[in-house]
């Protein structure tokens, strides 16, 4: 199909093909192929759904041999052998080492949905309405989701009837630092504050779409502690920074806190497939049968390579500490391009921003750049003033080196084009 017929065809609300305007035909483990004979260095990774690169061999083979064998490719929430081969290979591999006991729900396929799952099990949990989420958040947008994100761009059109959610500064954010804790125990212990008793918090503990702020480990644990004290449920959105973005394979591992819920999704799926789950402590595991429900809960093939991904990647530590080596990779190349072009530089493991808002530069110009260059490098934040870096967990050292290399060039010549032109700050 040509790029006619699909912009004739396709609805407005297409994001990703305006920014990176290739048809693109192949990829193999960090590199995507456009139809006359380019290749891009990905460092966008399915927007972290690509934890482990594009069409990986062990995954590909035992999607493959599953297929090839007629295994059962839809399946409802009924038991299989591909499902239990996941469930135990989940619960040795990243539960029990963890010392987590919580129980497995099986989500429709999208992040929204485990995000949906988990506020809906909150409220039926403590018998309370409300929740506490934070500004720059992202979560989904469908309307229960969506009532917990903090942009007004998503918002539109179902804000006045999106279920009561109560938005909090970030302990992070461009305006600066917060003293959120100071402000929710102010809220939780005044009985005029207008705040009803929340259900649940619910946070990441690295924003991504907000312009990847990560929350400090000591506001993590304070979250916690603030929650046992007011019998709120403490949820963690690990759908973009779990499955190992963050170097472990929970991102809330650093600041020794255990959610009492979890929503995985993107890399959960393995290869790129549909898959979301709701990790839940059994004491809150109240649901009914069939109270929350879903036609594709159970992508077989997911399962398939969801247990392929564990074996390979979380059956050891080597995929961790290559995570941790290439984050310190990456956050000193960064900070040579911070100390440059006096840009703000954030993140951790193999997720990081790169914030211009303080300079003359666009992130947008400098994603073009990188684009024509071959590199595809997103953008995020508020007004989309950061430059976000998310490649795979599986790409090379040499690899990620030349991607780091195009973005420092892309900001020269950023750089050169604002001085010959005299561009003002925010346009170009």
């Amino acid at each position: 199909m040509s790029t006619d017929a699909m912009l004739d065809l396709e609805s407005a609300v297409r994001s990703y093909s305006r920014s990176f305007p290739e048809v693109f035909t192949s990829a193999k483990g960090s590199w995507i192929h456009g139809g006359n004979g380019e290749r891009y260095l990905d460092f966008l990774a399915g927007a972290g759904s690509l934890n482990y690169g594009h069409n990986p061999e062990p995954l590909k083979d035992a999607l493959l041999a599953y297929i090839a064998s007629d295994g059962i490719t839809h399946g409802l929430d009924l038991w299989t052998t591909a499902k239990a081969e996941f469930m135990e290979t989940f619960r040795d591999l990243v539960l029990a080492p963890r010392e987590l006991d919580h129980k497995i729900q099986f989500c429709s396929p999208s992040g929204a949905n485990a995000v949906e799952a988990a506020l809906k099990l909150a409220r039926l949990a403590t018998g309370r309405h409300s929740a506490v989420a934070f500004s720059g958040a992202f979560h989904g947008v469908s309307a229960g989701a969506l009532a917990a994100t903090g942009s007004a761009y998503f918002r539109r059109g179902l804000a006045p009837g999106l279920p009561p959610v109560t938005s909090v500064p970030y302990p992070e954010s461009p305006q600066g630092p917060f003293d959120t804790i100071g402000l929710l125990r102010r809220m939780l212990e005044d009985p005029s504050s207008g705040v009803d008793k929340p259900a649940a918090v619910l946070l990441e503990t690295t924003q991504g779409e907000g312009g990847v702020y990560p929350a400090p480990d000591s506001f993590l644990r304070e979250v916690r502690a603030l929650c046992d004290q007011y019998g709120m449920l403490m949820i963690v959105d690990d759908i973009q920074m779990g499955c190992g973005r963050t170097g472990t394979f929970f991102s809330f591992e650093r600041a020794g806190v255990v959610p009492d819920l979890v929503t995985l999704s993107k890399s959960i799926g393995g290869y790129g497939l549909p898959m979301s789950l709701l990790l839940i402590r059994p004491e809150y595991d109240v649901w009914a049968p069939g109270q929350h429900s879903g036609t594709f809960r159970g992508n077989q093939l997911a399962f398939v390579a969801a247990t392929a991904a564990l074996r390979t990647y979380w059956a050891d530590t080597r995929l961790a500490e290559t995570v941790e080596e290439h984050g310190a990779l990456v956050a000193e190349a960064l900070g040579k391009l911070s100390a440059g072009y006096g840009v703000e530089v954030r993140g951790h493991g193999l997720i990081w921003g790169v914030d211009f808002r303080t300079t003359r530069l666009s992130a947008k110009r400098v994603s073009e750049i990188c684009f024509r260059e071959g590199l595809i490098a997103e953008t995020c934040g508020r007004s989309d003033e950061v430059l976000k870096i998310i490649p795979p967990l599986t790409t090379g050292r040499d690899d990620l080196l030349h991607g780091l290399g195009v973005i420092a060039e892309a900001m020269a010549e950023a750089q050169a084009a604002d001085w010959t032109a005299g561009t003002p700050r925010g346009e170009g």
